[in-house]
């Protein structure tokens, strides 16, 4: 198949991206990379394979997909800048990535550092919880489908390419990796929502802390049934340094209960967050605090019991306590310093007093420049951008004037914002521009760019409709600039319509008549005639939007009985006495 794929080397898709080389294959795509004509920059091009290609229903979902997941934006997301609208290759055109998939590097360094589990394992959730707020589920977390860049950051990919993955029901290495990460409700077959991957990253999690998955097995069907509620070793019993905030979020993540599990990517980022800080806070090695709670006596095994689990958790209110006042005691520190610093020091040191006066409005240069200042203040100068104010005048201060305040060594610290001055920029005209490249050239040219959606019958979704302020108007250098991007038409609310009881055919066109999405259609044994719909995902008489994805399961009909094999007749001999003939042949 990779040598078919071959066939688009050199080729020029779209009259824009030049096909330079693969980087990639998987399952269901190949990836390479390609030179962007229009922008004159380097990216990346995944196409899909012949065989899903080919598919009309996949097609559409992938357009479908794609659109949705391009106007995703966020720093741990692979950024998707464009999709195949009428071109009969199927692609997606991401930013190109230096750095390799968290599994390579995984493979590579065995069990992470629980810092750096959690370095990664933090950038996940924030991504998840970006996708989670546009609506998106990515379905297939897993290392795979992670890269981690050059500089240590973390790039979550293939969303939306993993929902339609999911659908297929080819068996590929990609579907047994994907296995080891799969959430329970997904092994049902049941519609899956924002909380499975949040699972996954709970398996992610896990792998990362111990260096190995919680659960294996000879086949696909083997390591599903694994994750519908089978004990598994704790991870500080792998590796005692794990810190027991550390694992009890990663349990929690990985709960088989729905119901059990964080409800929310905000959830777990929050857990990880806190955990975070209270380390930073405490300032002590895990394996330092682990020694001194039990002896040490836990680097040489632990017990897989309740009773163990039941110690560490006693041992985690014993370290959330002493955080507790950890923390009170900081706040006590901070409030003193912040009294001390502004009223105290006043009364307690006696060095001189000065009254501070108003530099706001004079010139940089005069006032640190004067001997009249010189011995008495120490001044730092801050540059900012404000089109009110001309180059080099002084905007606001610190301390502010009319304060008196007692003198230490050397002078009183003054802190000055200065103006860089105005600079004036044409606002271009950004109207149709695919909203990406539009937000990359404005930041280019110093803007801040800040992104409205609103509906729209004549522009293209995520293409932009206006720009405030508007094309040709001359605008300050780091103003703030807001594109209104197009979400498409608005969207009208139709009645769910009942199809239960219809073939998959019907039902589907029904669907499509009323502007509905067809999402995963499972295929489930029922008494019901094969090819007949069951069950959707939302009852009939509901008020939807329209492109709802509506989720659904057909019967395959009832499990086959397996019918039983007839007996073979007893030859009777020739010169037997029942033989009738009597072997005379008359």
């Amino acid at each position: 198949m990779e040598n078919c794929m071959d066939r688009y080397l050199g080729q020029i898709l779209d009259n824009r991206y030049e096909i330079l080389e693969m980087i990639g294959s998987g399952g269901m795509a190949v990836v390479y990379k390609a030179l962007c004509h229009r922008l004159n920059r380097y990216v990346a091009v995944k196409i899909l394979k012949d065989e899903f290609a080919c598919d009309i229903e996949f097609r559409e979902h992938f357009r479908a997909e794609s659109q949705a997941v391009a106007m995703l934006s966020h720093t741990n997301i692979v950024s998707v800048y464009d999709f195949s609208r009428d071109s009969d290759c199927q692609y997606i055109v991401m930013e190109l990535l230096e750095g390799i998939t968290l599994k390579q590097y995984m493979q590579k360094k065995g069990a992470l550092s629980w810092k750096e589990a959690l370095h990664f394992a933090t950038q996940i959730a924030r991504a998840l919880s970006h996708a989670h707020s546009k609506g998106i589920v990515h379905r297939d977390i897993k290392p795979q489908n992670i890269m981690v860049v050059k500089d240590g950051s973390i790039k979550v990919a293939d969303f939306g390419i993993a929902h339609l993955q999911n659908e297929s029901n080819c068996e590929t290495p990609e579907t047994m990796g994907s296995i080891h990460y799969i959430s329970p409700e997904q092994v049902h077959g049941d519609p899956v929502d924002a909380r499975a991957d949040i699972y996954s990253l709970g398996v992610v999690m896990y792998e990362m802390l111990t260096g190995r998955l919680p659960y294996e097995g000879d086949t696909v069907e083997a390591i599903a049934v694994l994750h519908l509620g089978q004990m598994l070793t704790l991870p500080g019993d792998i590796n005692p340094d794990i810190p027991v905030q550390l694992e009890d979020i990663t349990l929690k993540a990985m709960a088989a209960e729905i119901d059990e599990r964080y409800q929310s990517a905000d959830g777990l980022l929050n857990d990880l967050e806190a955990f975070r800080k209270n380390q930073a806070l405490l300032g002590i090695d895990p394996g330092t605090v682990e020694d001194d709670v039990d002896g040490g006596s836990q680097k040489k095994g632990r017990s897989r019991s309740n009773e163990s689990y039941a110690h560490r958790k006693a041992r985690s209110r014993t370290v959330s306590t002493f955080s507790g006042y950890t923390l009170i005691v900081v706040f006590l520190l901070v409030v003193v310093s912040f009294l001390w610093k502004f009223w105290l020091a006043d009364f307690f040191v006696d060095s001189g007093r000065i009254d501070i006066p108003s530099f706001v409005g004079e010139e940089i240069k005069d006032v640190t420049n004067s001997d009249a200042y010189k011995g008495s203040f120490i001044f730092t100068v801050i540059f900012a951008i404000d089109p009110s104010v001309p180059e080099g005048q002084i905007i606001s201060q610190d301390p502010e004037a009319g304060r008196s305040i007692a003198v230490s060594e050397g002078g009183v610290d003054i802190e000055l914002v200065v103006s860089t001055g105005i600079k004036m920029t044409t606002m271009p005209d950004m109207t149709n521009h695919e909203y990406r490249e539009a937000k990359l050239s404005l930041e280019q040219l110093g803007f801040v760019v800040e992104i409205a959606t609103l509906a729209s019958d004549s522009i293209t979704e995520g293409y932009v409709v206006s720009t405030k302020p508007a094309a040709n108007e001359q605008v300050a250098q780091g103003a703030t600039v807001t594109l209104s991007v197009s979400g498409g038409p608005e969207l009208k609310q139709v009645t769910m319509p009942s199809v239960v009881g219809k073939t998959k055919s019907s039902a589907i066109s029904k669907l499509t008549e009323l502007n509905l999405d067809v999402g995963s259609i499972s295929e489930v044994e029922d008494t019901s005639a094969a090819g007949t719909v069951i069950w959707q995902s939302i009852e009939s008489g509901e008020s939807v939007a329209e492109h709802t994805v509506i989720y659904l399961k057909v019967s395959k009909g009832p499990k086959e009985t397996p019918t039983p094999e007839p007996s073979t007749p007893v030859e009777t001999p020739a010169n037997s006495p029942s033989d009738s003939t009597g072997g005379t042949g008359v």
